[in-house]
């Protein structure tokens, strides 16, 4: 998999590209990720790249024929063009499993005020990473590179994503490690007693009552089977 990230700020990238789980990548060649910044493909000043929208209004706007001559440079077929906005569809665990399978993305981190409209609708699609406003686009890029990486083949240990977090639209059961007491706070005993099934049955139990806590929208993505319906009655009647 090829990431093309376009930006005006190549240097917030300079951390997440040094992280492990981005290191192991690029070097297991599993992951290719190319930066490029924006202005280097301009000439003149930074009024080049944006400037005041038309109609008024506070303030700037990068400028399409900024963008859309790198896009141009750096398209080709089996590229996937992403404008990451506050009006796209919210990223969620299910669009990364889609994503993973591209040949070549491409992600335009628009800035300041936003992206001149031409520039969107060169885009295949427009992803947000949440209700909230962010200063640009440089974050989200980060979000979703990361997500798409740590899924693919040989970044993670065999089965080690397969119950996390949305995976199977239910929260993660909760999480121990040594000690198995610390200032009078112990380990839940199922998991010291080498029982599986007993194990297996306790993390179903707590992933359902997180849910039901936390999120209960994800039990409406996805019905419970019977076996969950009978632990939600448990739970319940506790």
């Amino acid at each position: 998999m090829k990431i093309s990230v376009l930006t005006m700020f190549p240097q917030m990238f300079d951390g997440f590209l040094c992280s492990p789980l981005v290191q192991r990548a690029l070097k297991k060649q599993i992951a290719e990720i190319e930066i490029m910044d924006i202005k280097e493909y301009v000439q003149g000043s930074y009024r080049d790249i944006d400037e005041s929208p038309y109609g008024g209004g506070n303030g700037m706007v990068i400028r399409c024929d900024a963008v859309l001559p790198v896009l141009n440079r750096i398209r080709t077929e089996q590229s996937h063009v992403i404008v990451l906005t506050p009006a796209g569809n919210t990223f969620v665990q299910k669009t990364a499993r889609r994503l993973m399978t591209a040949d070549h993305l491409i992600l335009i981190a628009g800035h300041y005020e936003g992206l001149d409209q031409r520039i969107i609708e060169e885009a295949d699609e427009c992803i947000s990473i949440g209700d909230y406003v962010l200063s640009g686009g440089e974050l989200p890029a980060m979000v979703i590179m990361d997500s798409l990486i740590r899924l693919k083949e040989g970044i993670l240990r065999e089965g080690s994503s397969e119950d996390e977090s949305f995976e199977n639209d239910r929260l993660e059961y909760p999480q121990y490690t040594k000690p198995a007491v610390y200032e009078g706070k112990e380990v839940p005993s199922v998991l010291l007693s080498g029982n599986h099934e007993k194990i297996r049955i306790w993390r179903k139990k707590e992933s359902l009552r997180l849910t039901m806590r936390y999120r209960p929208d994800l039990l409406e993505i996805r019905e419970p089977d019977e076996e969950e319906q009978e632990y939600i009655r448990q739970i319940n009647n506790e």
